[in-house]
């Protein structure tokens, strides 16, 4: 999360960065909650399977990857206007930071899977909120950091620190991707 971090508010001072930061883990906070409340009757509702969902999240997380290791910025493709428009209200709070990484597939299929393994047992659902506050609060320390990083390994540290990560984040795109269609019915009745 640091060195995307560092990316996604390279232009922004430290308390902006900050700001965008405390943002995202808030967004993520929210999401993990709703998803957990609401996520699997949402879901079923729409006919989602959760192999498919991991493997739309894999998909979403590889082409974040691809943006960190050519160093491209991360976004769709806009029209001038859009890009105008974009700039003055740029935050990637909410995306790339919030949703997908922080709040990303991964995280959310895991709520989901644990959230039924509770069986509405108030003090299993109460240990699973502790360990989503201590993994958020966790992320919003090392996101924190990331300004005091950039000072002690400098521009060109981040840059090679992101492009590893990126490789990693590729492999890790794909897995879910292989995870999800190893979940599906059509791969172990087909």
């Amino acid at each position: 999360m640091i060195p995307l971090t560092l990316a996604s508010t390279a232009g922004s001072e430290p308390r902006a960065r900050q700001r965008v930061v405390n943002q995202a883990v808030i967004v993520a906070a929210v999401i993990i909650l709703i998803m957990g409340l609401i996520g699997r009757p949402l879901l079923g509702y729409l006919g989602i399977t959760l192999p498919a969902f991991t493997i739309a999240g894999g998909i979403l997380l590889f082409l974040i990857a691809i943006d960190m290791l050519f160093a491209r910025k991360t976004g769709t493709k806009q029209t001038v206007e859009e890009e105008r428009d974009a700039a003055a209200a740029e935050n990637p709070a909410v995306f790339p930071l919030a949703v997908p990484m922080i709040a990303g597939p991964g995280t959310i299929a895991t709520v989901l899977l644990l959230g039924g393994m509770t069986h509405g047992s108030a003090g299993e659902i109460g240990i699973l909120a502790a360990a989503y506050g201590a993994a958020l609060a966790a992320t919003w320390c090392c996101m924190s950091l990331a300004t005091s990083l950039l000072r002690i390994v400098g521009t060109t540290g981040v840059h090679v620190v992101t492009r590893l990560l990126g490789i990693i984040l590729a492999a890790l795109a794909v897995q879910f991707v292989i995870n999800g269609l190893s979940g599906t019915p059509l791969v172990h009745h087909g």
